[in-house]
């Protein structure tokens, strides 16, 4: 059965996709908490400079040298870009933008330069060709296995390993790097750290996803999973079932349509966003609407209590505690002020004697309860 799996080449593309999409999910939790999820926009395409300087000291176009060589491109985006911010001369986005293009650009310089007959290519490292994966394999025990799956999947465990072990560490740091810093937690460290590796995921994806495949897993897993809970463990898993949702759901959707595999995965990335963002029970569209509605009318039916209740005791009370009032002096339609007053009467806050409109216990109190902060 595993055997049938793996060598399987629908298979091997959609796991390598999910494992992209976990591996960067698990990074990029922490940079969208943080703020600095653009930062991954910048590492992915600074880490260029970095896969070219390897290859001209090493010759060697993968492998943990490779790996290593763009982690420290990543860090060293970041820290080019926290020293312009320290000068206050600029804003942060500014910042990034300022040393992204000009990090990727002397890359770009060196390739061509000195690497023109080198299979290290703009086009490879932004774009990719996850369909064809399965075409470099390695054998482990018997098996012929893509070396995507293997370095993607070595990645996705040393993050989760990272994550699990300074669990604490980086949830301190990100919510409150002040009290991390007093505990002694060293939260600058931390996040260097991630940033590092973030570059190496990003460097461990490039060959098979391309950078922007692995900016949209960075970022859009995780703000879907931020919309739909607030618990940062449970973010880790949504943001993991959206990706590998996305792997699977993009790779039919692209066979079907004969269209970039790639492409349609960072495409579904996107749609589950926005079902989150439609759907989500606390900060979804539809959910606000509908508490929005529920307070409106929950505003109705306590107006109508203290406009009772204001009228019960005086003299007016059998012109004012009838329906027609309520139109009268609530400026209510018929329509609404019919609907208000079933409301009431099913939730047990107004009763009828004949034409008038008379609050119960349970109306009264309301009543009391909403005029008291105002001495009524």
């Amino acid at each position: 059965m595993i055997e049938t799996l793996l060598q399987s080449v629908p298979f091997q593309i959609m796991l390598t996709g999910a494992l992209v999409g976990m591996a960067s999910s698990l990074v990029g939790t922490f940079l969208v908490l943080r703020g600095n999820s653009m930062l991954s926009d910048a590492i992915g395409h600074s880490i260029v400079l970095g896969i070219v300087v390897v290859w001209l000291l090493t010759h060697q176009q993968s492998g943990p040298f490779q790996i290593a060589g763009a982690a420290l491109t990543g860090i060293l985006t970041v820290f080019l870009t926290e020293l312009l911010v320290t000068t206050r001369r600029v804003k942060k986005d500014a910042a990034i933008g300022l040393v992204f293009p000009m990090l990727f650009a002397i890359g770009v310089l060196l390739l061509n330069v000195y690497a023109r007959d080198v299979h290290i290519d703009t086009h490879t490292v932004l774009l990719g060709e996850i369909g064809f994966v399965w075409l470099d394999t390695v054998d482990v025990l018997g098996w012929s296995v893509p070396i995507a799956l293997l370095s993607m999947g070595g990645m996705t465990v040393l993050n989760a390993l990272f994550i699990g072990l300074f669990y604490k560490e980086l949830k301190l740091a990100t919510f409150d790097p002040d009290l991390a810093k007093a505990l002694g937690y060293a939260p600058g460290l931390m996040f260097y750290a991630l940033l590092f590796l973030t570059s190496g995921t990003a460097v461990a994806a490039f060959d098979a996803v391309g950078a922007i495949l692995f900016v949209a897993f960075v970022i859009v897993p995780p703000s879907a999973a931020y919309l739909i809970t607030d618990r940062l463990s449970w973010m880790f898993l949504y943001g993991g079932l959206i990706a590998i949702g996305s792997s699977i759901s993009g790779y039919y959707l692209a066979s079907w349509w004969d269209v970039s595999i790639g492409g349609m995965m960072a495409l579904m990335t996107g749609a589950f966003l926005l079902v989150a963002f439609l759907l989500s029970p606390r900060y979804g569209v539809i959910a606000r609407l509908i508490r929005q509605r529920g307070q409106h009318r929950s505003n109705e039916t306590r107006t109508l209590a203290v406009h009772l209740y204001n009228h019960e005791d005086s003299a007016r009370r059998d012109e004012e505690n009838v329906t027609a009032a309520l139109r009268e002096h609530l400026l209510w339609d018929r329509g609404k002020a019919r609907r208000v007053l079933l409301e009431c009467l099913d939730r047990d806050i107004v009763r009828r004697e004949g034409d008038i409109l008379t609050l119960t216990e349970k109306g009264r109190g309301l009543a009391r309860e909403i005029l008291a902060p105002h001495g009524g």
